[in-house]
């Protein structure tokens, strides 16, 4: 766990210990870093937001160049963008202060059934008319590359990994560094419209992103 908040992070400790987890705390990011270097067999990460050093967002990339390990955001920071944006860089979860630790320990136990016997979390599926190929920044629609821009490629690749999940407008534009923030979300139609126009060229008879009225889009 990266706590700053050690009397929080005595509760939690003494909590999950009823339950058979062993919690190591430090209240230095950078001290959380090198712990998994040296550490190999932690299995999840409990991460505060608001830490010295270092905004927890900008460590989830860090962590997540050094392992795929999971992550629990435990923040008193509520606003919806802190929570996207932490999804989006690599956290699994988040969990606004305060709670119940018994909340906490359901969560753990939930995510670390997801994790493979190799630590490694599952990869989602995702839809059979599209390929990412994230090496070279291409997507394929029916075994055909698409020639997109920066921005559409970002839009169409949240579309694929959320499969037939919706995506709200706003999540386009925090999920892509290509999409200025203050960016109206009347772009983010643009763009689809865009999308759909180059798919079209290559099956006019199948338009696989749907409209969701008032949210966003989603693939079908």
């Amino acid at each position: 766990m990266i706590e700053d908040d050690l009397e929080l992070a005595q509760i939690i400790t003494d909590y999950l210990k009823s339950f058979d987890i062993e919690v190591v705390n430090t209240d230095s990011p950078y001290n959380g870093l090198s712990m998994l270097d040296v550490h190999k067999d932690y299995q999840l990460i409990i991460l505060d937001l608001t830490l010295p050093e270092i905004d927890g967002l900008e460590l989830i990339p860090k962590i997540r160049e050094k392992s795929n390990i999971p992550i629990i955001i435990s923040s008193a920071r509520d606003d919806i963008l802190d929570k996207v944006m932490g999804l989006e860089r690599g956290a699994d979860d988040y969990l606004p202060k305060p709670y119940n630790p018994r909340e906490l320990q359901a969560r753990i136990k939930t995510i670390l059934k997801r994790v493979d016997s190799n630590n490694e979390p599952k990869k989602p599926e995702q839809n059979s008319l599209f390929e990412v190929r994230e090496d070279d920044m291409q997507i394929l629609f029916q075994n055909t590359a698409l020639t997109l821009t920066l921005a559409e490629y970002d839009i169409l690749k949240l579309l694929v990994q959320r499969n037939h999940g919706v995506v709200a407008r706003e999540d386009f534009i925090y999920a892509s560094d290509n999409i200025e923030d203050d960016s109206s979300l009347k772009n983010i139609d643009v763009i689809i419209s865009r999308i759909r126009t180059k798919l079209a060229k290559i099956d006019e008879t199948t338009m696989p992103i749907k409209s969701v009225r008032g949210i966003g889009y989603q693939l079908i």
